[in-house]
């Protein structure tokens, strides 16, 4: 049993070291804003994958295999939520490089308004559609962990938190802000391409 959790733990972990959505927003976020905020972003984040993980439990992949175009429309909804935060960040940059010469200022944003995001931004990855209505779904079908699903619960939860609080801290770091502060045009404009395209993506997914 030890081995197969310990299995799960190091594919959970696989999972959310390939950069996604969620890495994009924390890493951007902690980069522009501060740790604090990020951490809010991680919370939610955490929050959202706890509720696939719950999801899993109450059998989602059955769901998925029940309702043939829930996953798709699920996928649809999500892409267009990361479009939104793609021509955002496109925006911004934009409007950055029209005032290079201006000195502007952000209005400040609630911690909820981060930690919505966070939320919505994992709920919408396809990452953790794809993987908890498949990979994850597969231990909790083992015979082996029927009695730890609960153990399981927390360990991807914990796992989520510990890894994009490491990301917000490395990111947060000042070495980090002062690249952001000489290249913050370049750095949205990517994070708001990568955003749309992961949306476009899902859109487009079948």
């Amino acid at each position: 049993m030890l081995i197969t959790l310990s299995t799960l733990v190091f594919i959970h972990l696989c999972a959310l070291v390939t950069p996604g959505p969620d890495f994009f927003l924390v890493s951007q976020t902690a980069i522009s804003r501060s740790r604090q905020q990020s951490m809010f972003v991680v919370a939610g984040i955490t929050m959202g994958m706890m509720f696939w993980a719950m999801l899993a439990m109450l059998g989602l992949n059955i769901i998925f295999d029940k309702i043939t175009w829930l996953r798709h429309v699920l996928l649809v909804l999500g892409g267009l939520y990361l479009c939104y935060l793609g021509i955002q960040m496109l925006r911004s940059a934009f409007a950055k490089k029209q005032n290079q010469e201006i000195q502007t200022f952000e209005l400040p944003q609630s911690n909820l308004s981060f930690f919505l995001k966070g939320l919505l931004t994992n709920i919408s990855n396809p990452k953790a559609v794809i993987y908890f209505g498949s990979v994850f779904s597969v231990f909790m079908a083992n015979p082996i962990l029927d009695n730890v699903h609960f153990v399981m619960f927390i360990l991807v939860s914990i796992v989520t938190f510990l890894w994009f609080s490491f990301v917000a801290f490395v990111f947060s770091l000042a070495k980090f802000k002062q690249a952001y502060k000489n290249a913050t045009q370049w750095i949205d404009g990517i994070s708001g391409g990568v955003f749309t395209a992961f949306g476009l993506f899902l859109i487009g997914s079948k």
